[in-house]
């Protein structure tokens, strides 16, 4: 019976949050989706922003958009937060696997890694003081497939991203998708999580 009380004040408070989303999903969206440009400002991406930074947030939308309508809407926007903001690991990295493969064919090659090696440096850089040392994208990268591509064919599968992230300190760091999205969704859904 205490079991069945600890539950039903789980999903209470799961329906709670799930209502504090959609309030501000309603006020930030007003026409019920929210569409690429809208998507961008949250991430304050611009004019003045790099190509590789708007592509990477395109392609971070597009995972998003499960039904492929070039919207978000209001159940893809609970997806996106619960895996931002909950979910577990392999399922991150399974999502991170899907913004970095950009023509969809479910392998990463040299050119795909390389660009988002480029992105990821960029993004990085904005946090880092100037003059500090780094390797080149062509360094990381060919670091990155001597480290995960266990089969050596020149691509890395979702499984060898998953598996070489998960055991690799190294290449987690390099290969960490943080566009910074957490903030944006804790600090306009302060629900607890």
């Amino acid at each position: 019976m205490g079991q069945s009380y600890s539950d039903d004040e789980d999903n209470e408070v799961a329906l709670t949050q799930i209502q504090e989303l959609y309030k501000k999903f309603a006020s930030e969206c007003p026409s019920g989706n929210l569409h690429l440009h809208e998507f961008k400002k949250i991430f304050g991406i611009s004019t003045q922003s790099s190509p590789e930074e708007s592509a990477y947030v395109d392609n971070i939308f597009r995972t998003f958009d499960t039904n492929q309508d070039n919207t978000i809407d209001f159940m893809e926007y609970v997806a996106a937060v619960h895996l931002v903001l909950r979910g577990k690991l392999e399922d991150k990295l399974r999502w991170s696997f899907k913004v970095y493969d950009r023509d969809g064919n479910g392998r990463l090659d040299r050119s795909e890694v390389k660009h988002l090696i480029k992105i990821i440096t960029k993004l990085k850089s904005h946090n880092k003081p100037s003059g500090s040392e780094e390797m080149s994208p062509d360094q990381i990268c060919d670091s990155i497939f001597e480290r995960v591509d266990k089969n050596k064919d020149g691509q890395i599968s979702l499984e060898e991203f998953v598996e070489g992230a998960q055991q690799d300190p190294w290449v987690m760091g390099q290969l960490k998708l943080d566009v910074r999205p957490s903030g944006w969704f804790n600090e306009r859904n302060p629900a607890k999580t």
